[in-house]
């Protein structure tokens, strides 16, 4: 398959953050061959499709529960100790291997519509919320979700996530779509001895590990006064060294900020769900400055409430902004880069994440007829990106390809009936209230 992408404007999200004018994205069998100027572009033979708008890499959703799409609303105006254990755990324990799998089909249904093409999700019935992912054609970093409570089995989480890794590999599926991973829940569902054991066999296997970290100033107090602090008692537990996802990572010290870089810790940032939950706003700058590689999560869809990444990226400008009385800390193009490049990197990915030479083929098109854009698409680079990161936003995300295949046009996916995938939430939730 060979397909060549035009339109007046490509992002590639280059670590400049570069804006090409009339530029073209070469795709073959499902990877960028080429990314440049279509004055200067190679000869193709293949289909080629002019695009009235802007062409940018695939968002990167670095934390998500995506399956969360049946409990939507739930417990909506409660903090997040009291929202999990009076709402989210309760529903999650009545919730089938089939009920997971169909709020997934929505959850990437929606966020394809967004723009999103890759979502790291920590939850469980993997099998079946990978074949949601892959109906959908969107990309999947599956961690199997892993605690200690009861009526659920640490080990038994963990040998079946590490038998599916022995089995099918770390990466699998058509365009590689499915990377498995390794989600132990947290430091208070889990005890150091046990994250010891989980990172070792995720090292083992050169697998991304995520972790929920310092997400709200209360949740894990015995931990802090015992170890310091969250990222502390991870390193004494030999969990850090590895590929290491933390999400949400919002009550960190500058020594934990020092520690994650020394250790290549990638961060999570989920503003929308911190701030519906009155977690508290993260260090961003802080952690970019120290060299984190930081990504944008929408966290799940219970929680936020939308899967919207774009979202994310205003919202982590915005707060960057506020909380140091600095409206210079965190641009439009900082914001964009941590919804693409940053939440690759995040999740150690070289391969999404950008419209560069040998990565996969995920690429947005935005359409420009919007009020947004009325300043037209020739205006300075700065005015564009900041036209799209602070008024566009998703609403005019109009096609979507992953791994070069087709899988939203006209903004609605071509591969699943929309309406269907909401039907069926609509039942799952309806059971759930029942029961």
């Amino acid at each position: 398959m060979s397909l060549r992408l035009h339109a007046p404007v490509v992002l590639p999200c280059d670590p400049t953050c570069s804006v090409l004018r009339d530029a073209v994205v070469d795709v073959v069998d499902g990877r960028i061959t080429y990314v440049g100027e279509a004055a200067s572009a190679p000869a193709f033979d293949g289909e080629v499709r002019s695009l009235s708008g802007i062409l940018l890499p695939g968002l990167v959703n670095t934390h998500a529960h995506s399956p969360m799409t049946v409990l939507r609303g739930l417990g909506s105006d409660l903090p997040l100790l009291r929202w999990l254990q009076e709402h989210m755990w309760p529903n999650e324990a009545r919730m089938t291997a089939a009920d997971i799998g169909t709020g997934m089909l929505l959850g990437a249904v929606e966020m394809l519509r967004h723009g999103v093409t890759t979502s790291a999700e920590m939850y469980f019935h993997g099998p079946e919320l990978v074949s949601s992912v892959l109906a959908a054609g969107s990309r999947v970093v599956f961690g199997g979700a892993i605690l200690d409570v009861p009526g659920m089995s640490w080990r038994s989480q963990t040998d079946e996530i590490s038998s599916w890794i022995d089995a099918d590999g770390l990466v699998s599926g058509p365009g590689g779509r499915v990377e498995l991973a390794y989600g132990p829940h947290s430091a208070y569902t889990l005890s150091p001895a046990q994250l010891t054991e989980i990172a070792a066999e995720a090292r083992e296997r050169g697998a991304l590990l995520m972790v929920h970290v310092a997400e709200s100033p209360f949740e894990d107090e015995a931990q802090r006064a015992e170890h310091g602090s969250v990222p502390a008692l991870l390193k004494a537990a030999d969990v850090l060294g590895g590929r290491v996802l933390s999400a949400h990572s919002v009550h960190l010290s500058d020594d934990d900020i020092a520690l994650y870089a020394s250790f290549g810790v990638g961060v999570a940032h989920c503003p929308g769900s911190n701030m519906k939950l009155a977690s508290g706003i993260a260090r961003v700058p802080e952690m970019l400055a120290a060299g984190i590689a930081v990504g944008l999560g929408t966290d799940g869809p219970a929680s936020n409430d939308d899967l919207d990444l774009f979202e994310e990226a205003r919202l982590a400008g915005l707060l960057a902004r506020v909380s140091t009385m600095d409206a210079t800390v965190l641009g439009a193009a900082q914001a964009l880069l941590m919804a693409t490049r940053g939440g690759a990197a995040a999740l150690g990915r070289d391969d999404i994440g950008a419209l560069e030479a040998g990565r996969w083929a995920d690429v947005v098109h935005v359409d420009v007829d919007d009020p947004a854009f009325a300043t037209g698409v020739d205006a300075p680079d700065s005015q564009l990106l900041a036209n799209l990161v602070w008024a566009s936003g998703a609403r005019r995300v109009t096609d979507v390809w992953v791994a070069g295949d087709h899988v939203v046009a006209g903004g609605e996916s071509t591969r699943v009936d929309r309406r269907e995938a909401q039907a069926g939430v609509t039942a799952v939730a309806a059971r759930l209230r029942s029961a």
